[in-house]
């Protein structure tokens, strides 16, 4: 670097709930800012309780933990630090419709350019969560390392967000009409013992894609739209979620990987979304060529 040349780096930041596999995530310089889950007798990081330990803990206790997002002080540390080292923010977090937590990084982001004004902080909605916002900020990331501007890494958030799916199929609805993210699911209450729902994440919200008999046939219906998404446009990379069910992600990712003929990664659902969709769901999250 020449002397009295400042080089001014993007930093991407986003939240714990995209659940990166360590092996997709790797080599990638990102900030990982944790969401907390709440038991009636203790509250955690979701950074610092391994999802067996969360998931046996929420089995024992007499009511379903809560979670809850950032405080804008936490987003505010990362963004000065950032804006203190001469560099700019991209940061794009779980969808504004699921959580506060991109909020509390709109607070941040205002606290911030009070002390500093000629900061550059670009937050975007992702409406996504899960490896739908982990290939999101994948995009972002490596945009960054390119060396692309704040803006052109903004574009690209903006961007990969309209290729990116998620679908996820329950194994009750229960855990999320208790904790209040059922969306356009509500729809299906009624009907809980007559229907299994394939869900998607529509505008942000949790939404209804399709609705089977048995689980066998929501999982197939899944593996089909992803087969014809896969055809039709191509897929960039593909990530099977789970929750407390590894043998059968294992399964699905054998599936696709016959139809695709390429690599893909599990996900484990950590504490967060997990208290809220429930043990049992298998999902797939994935990012189209175009």
């Amino acid at each position: 670097m020449r002397k009295g040349v400042i080089i001014v780096v993007v930093k991407v930041i986003t939240d714990s709930t995209a659940y990166f596999p360590e092996e997709v995530k790797r080599g990638h310089c990102l900030t990982i800012v944790p969401l907390s889950v709440i038991f009636p007798d203790v509250s955690y990081k979701e950074t610092e309780i391994s999802n067996s330990e969360f998931y046996a803990k929420m089995a024992r206790s007499p009511k379903i933990p809560t979670s809850s997002q950032p405080s804008p002080t936490n987003f505010y540390e990362v963004f000065l630090r950032n804006v203190e080292e001469g560099h700019e923010t991209a940061a794009t977090f779980i969808s504004s419709e699921l959580s506060g937590t991109y909020h509390s990084a709109q607070t941040a982001r205002k606290m911030v350019l009070e002390k500093h004004p000629q900061a550059r902080i670009e937050i975007v909605d992702s409406r996504a969560t899960a490896m739908q916002l982990g290939y999101i900020v994948l995009a972002a990331a490596r945009a960054a390392e390119q060396g692309a501007s704040l803006d052109e890494v903004a574009e690209v958030i903006r961007e990969t967000i309209d290729r990116s799916r998620l679908y996820f199929v329950p194994k009750t609805l229960e855990y999320l009409k208790k904790g209040g993210r059922i969306g356009g699911a509500a729809a299906l209450m009624g009907t809980l013992l007559q229907v299994k729902p394939i869900l998607t994440l529509r505008e942000g919200m949790v939404a209804v894609h399709d609705k089977v008999r048995t689980t066998e046939k929501a999982l197939n219906t899944m593996l089909s739209i992803y087969e014809e998404d896969a055809a039709k446009y191509g897929v960039r990379g593909t990530s099977i979620h789970h929750i407390d069910c590894f043998s059968e992600a294992e399964k699905i990712k054998e599936v696709c990987r016959a139809k695709i003929h390429k690599e893909i990664s599990i996900s484990a659902i950590g504490p967060v979304i997990g208290l809220h969709v429930g043990p049992g769901t298998l999902g797939i999250a994935y990012v189209l060529d175009n």
